[in-house]
């Protein structure tokens, strides 16, 4: 895969490595989630999104965004359409600084455009953020959204092994699924075919954490490090397994490394908290 697309990826890790300490965290430049105030075990949908973006909008703004939404329903031309969905998207981005209202109304232009560059471009603003939320009810709207770009993109272009990666990020950590191996297999393969598509080695470690598996999550994530040593993101991924399956001194050992990685200081704090738990 494409380097650009693993540190993307890799950001969105770090969101997820400060979850263990902080909760849910916005990194710098990227629009701000809704304030999910929803219910961990509930369903949520766009809708509810919508409407709880819209309590923080100004009555100039509401104006604005009433008048474009009114200009999608009035639209007759798909181009049209796609236009206006752009100005949504642009709105919630720049203006409104709102993720989810931003990355639903970039997919539903791109589902009218329906090229492979736009569905996949959409998708992975879905997938990267599925990879550091920690609300359930979050997680499956993401991947919902994510996956329905996703297949429409792989119907264009069966062959792209990035699409199914994500595809499998969206079943294995999007809770839509009763039966996800329909999406691992592929991954694995992938993984199978070049040991070295560490996206793929990624969230197959991600999937395996998420299942309680962290003997097969530590496997994955030590590959990525051998190949990539000074990966923030594995390492501190590698931390919380041996931390989760309670080996204390694998646990400090990585949770060492990555602080002297990190130049937060806030941060380093807390990771020596959790060092300091630990012994």
């Amino acid at each position: 895969m494409k380097k650009q697309q693993f540190l993307l990826v890799g950001g969105a890790l770090i969101l997820l490595a400060g979850l263990f300490f902080f909760g849910k965290t916005t990194a710098p430049g990227t629009p701000k989630t809704s304030d999910n105030q929803v219910n961990n075990t509930s369903s949520v949908t766009t809708k509810d999104l919508l409407n709880k973006a819209k309590t923080h909008l100004t009555p100039d703004q509401n104006a604005r965004v009433a008048a474009l939404e009114n200009a999608v329903t009035r639209g007759d031309v798909k181009g049209d359409q796609m236009h206006v969905y752009h100005q949504l998207a642009k709105f919630w981005k720049d203006s409104a600084h709102v993720f989810e209202p931003y990355a639903y109304y970039t997919a539903e232009a791109a589902k009218l455009e329906n090229s492979e560059k736009s569905l996949t471009f959409a998708a992975q603003l879905m997938v990267d953020n599925l990879l550091s939320e920690s609300n359930p009810a979050m997680q499956q709207w993401l991947a919902s959204q994510g996956k329905d770009l996703l297949e429409k993109a792989l119907q264009i272009n069966p062959n792209n092994d990035s699409s199914k990666i994500s595809l499998g990020a969206c079943y294995m950590l999007g809770n839509i699924s009763g039966s996800p191996m329909q999406a691992i297999l592929p991954v694995r393969e992938i993984v199978q075919k070049n040991p070295d598509n560490l996206y793929a080695q990624m969230i197959l470690g991600l999937g395996g954490k998420k299942s309680g598996q962290y003997d097969k999550a530590i496997e994955r994530f030590s590959y990525i490090v051998s190949k990539q040593p000074n990966n923030l993101e594995a390492i501190f991924q590698l931390a919380e397994c041996f931390d989760l399956k309670g080996d204390k001194a694998d646990a400090i050992k990585w949770y060492t490394i990555a602080k002297g990685m990190i130049g937060n200081e806030q941060v380093q704090k807390e990771i020596e908290k959790r060092i300091n738990e630990l012994k």
